[in-house]
């Protein structure tokens, strides 16, 4: 990244877009804290990003799942950082994913749509107030991703700051906000998702 100055505002629906290795998956690494900056400094809610970690929800473009637990048993643990005890929110978390909580099945035997789905439950059943997440969509079949857009959307509605990275921007014309283009390391564009240019 280059020189990057981005103000993100609380409620609103992001899309990075931009050709491979254009920056945006750095991006997104640097916003939850996971790849320091050179110079500068990223703040969420006025804290530096470290700071902030029990506001965000983070989904990398690899599930990064233990396969030889289940889904409920993967939640639990990624759970219990956060101080987390109750399988409530867990299993309302899968629920709107798409996933059935009570299913035994180890993660090893999901299928990639199952494990994307899983590792979205993941980044959002602490009820996150900013949400990062790269290709979500990836290896979904085309109803599932339609039904994670709109679960996102509905998420922006409550107040929730989502960025998100895809190709598959035609998916969210009518459900994010805005997008911003990046381009060898820079924000080449931004503006209203409607009116993108191809």
């Amino acid at each position: 990244m280059r020189n990057v100055s981005l103000e993100l505002e609380q409620g609103r629906f992001y899309v990075l877009r931009g050709e491979n290795g254009a920056g945006k998956s750095t991006l997104l690494r640097m916003i939850a804290g996971l790849s320091e900056p050179t110079e500068g400094s990223v703040f969420i809610y006025g804290a530096r990003n470290k700071e902030a970690l029990e506001h965000m929800g983070y989904m990398a473009h690899a599930p990064l799942l233990y396969e030889e637990l289940s889904g409920m048993e993967n939640l639990r643990f990624f759970a219990s950082l956060y101080g987390i005890s109750s399988d409530e929110p867990l299993a309302q978390a899968m629920d709107r994913v798409g996933l059935d909580p009570k299913l035994e099945r180890r993660v090893g035997q999901y299928s990639q749509g199952m494990r994307q789905r899983l590792s979205l439950a993941r980044a959002i059943f602490h009820s996150p107030r900013l949400l990062l997440l790269d290709e979500p969509f990836s290896n979904v079949d085309p109803d599932s991703a339609a039904a994670i857009a709109n679960l996102l959307a509905g998420m922006r509605d409550e107040g929730t700051t989502v960025v998100l990275v895809t190709h598959q921007v035609g998916l969210l014309t009518n459900v994010a906000d805005e997008y911003i283009l990046l381009s060898r390391g820079q924000i080449a564009d931004r503006g209203a998702l409607r009116q993108v240019p191809a």
